[in-house]
């Protein structure tokens, strides 16, 4: 008997631990909803739910990275790089296909430069993603001389378009989170990047292909910022050589409150979805509140440090003899 309610005692925790992320995602959203009358307007809700898409996508590109170990510091970076690239195009030959591939594929080409230099150079993924960084911003200031691009069309309506009622970026942050819950859940691949991320070691004994693992999802999340890249410019209807400057602290923020462990081996798209509104609606009752933004900066600091101590806490329970 005693055997019984342990037993279901521990399938309750287990229960409680998986959804929990959900829980605060609903807290957060009702004590907002009291804090300002403003919150619950639609105007409000619909920029919350465009602004956190572009988080959301490049968050779920940072889980598959953490989940095999890795990181990605460059993200914001890339990201202008490949929008600002898009519009050129777009103002240039006004060739809507040509545009939208060469912001996918100037991430897809940046991340692989950061893909080759952790897998085959063993570079440190902080140090080879600080230095892509370094240059993806750099290359998009001197080509744009550091000045805006405006009045860039038709190429808004990934930004600012409906699809119904339904905004375009949630449409593609739902698709997106569909093909990473896909990746993760059901492919050989997915798989992998658990098993690299839980035992490299092991994992390279077991025969699976580390180095061009890490390539390839380095890869997938350049395609992933390449569309961010998209939407962000649409978003706010401009070419912006300095933006996106602080993104991927808010996309690995939204990765690791979401549930996703820094050190490696467990995370899900659905934890990162709810971490990359939680997040995003922290913000968004913090800009009503008109709370200073010097205070808002430390405040977000404390999350993620609040948000790692707790998966270290976990990761030690987890090891802990039974």
């Amino acid at each position: 008997m005693a055997k019984d309610a342990k037993a279901s005692g521990s399938k309750l925790g287990a229960i409680l631990s998986k959804y929990s992320i959900f829980a605060i995602l609903v807290t957060v959203f009702v004590v907002s909803s009291f804090l300002n009358r403003n919150f619950l307007s639609v105007m409000n809700l619909t920029n919350i739910l465009r602004q956190n898409s572009v988080v959301a996508i490049l968050a779920f590109g940072e889980t598959m990275l953490i989940i095999a170990g890795l990181i990605d510091l460059a993200s914001g970076a890339v990201l202008a790089l490949a929008g600002v690239f898009s519009i050129a195009v777009w103002k240039a030959t006004g060739n809507m296909p040509l545009a939208l591939s060469v912001a996918l594929a100037t991430g897809v080409v940046m991340n692989a430069i950061s893909g080759a230099l952790v897998s085959i150079y063993k570079t440190p993924p902080f140090i080879a993603t600080l230095a892509v960084t370094a240059v993806a911003r750099g290359s998009v200031l001197l080509y744009t001389k550091g000045q805006n691009i405006y009045q860039i069309g038709n190429y808004v309506v990934f930004g600012q378009g409906y699809l119904g009622f339904i905004p375009i970026p949630v449409i593609i942050m739902l698709l997106m989170l569909v093909l990473t819950w896909y990746i993760l859940n059901n492919t050989r691949f997915g798989r992998s990047l658990y098993a690299i991320g839980g035992n490299e070691e092991a994992a390279n004994a077991s025969g699976i292909m580390v180095p061009r693992t890490k390539f390839v999802c380095y890869v997938i999340n350049g395609f992933l910022v390449g569309l961010a890249g998209i939407i962000f410019m649409s978003r706010v209807n401009a070419g912006l050589p300095n933006a996106a400057g602080g993104y991927e602290f808010e996309a690995l923020t939204a990765a690791i409150i979401g549930g996703t462990s820094f050190s490696g081996g467990i995370g899900t798209a659905m934890g990162t979805l709810a971490g990359a509104f939680i997040v995003g609606i922290i913000n968004n009752i913090m800009n009503l509140l008109e709370v200073n933004s010097y205070l808002q900066q430390i405040i977000k600091g404390g999350i993620i440090a609040l948000a790692v101590i707790m998966d270290i806490y976990a990761k030690n329970k987890r090891s802990r003899p039974r």
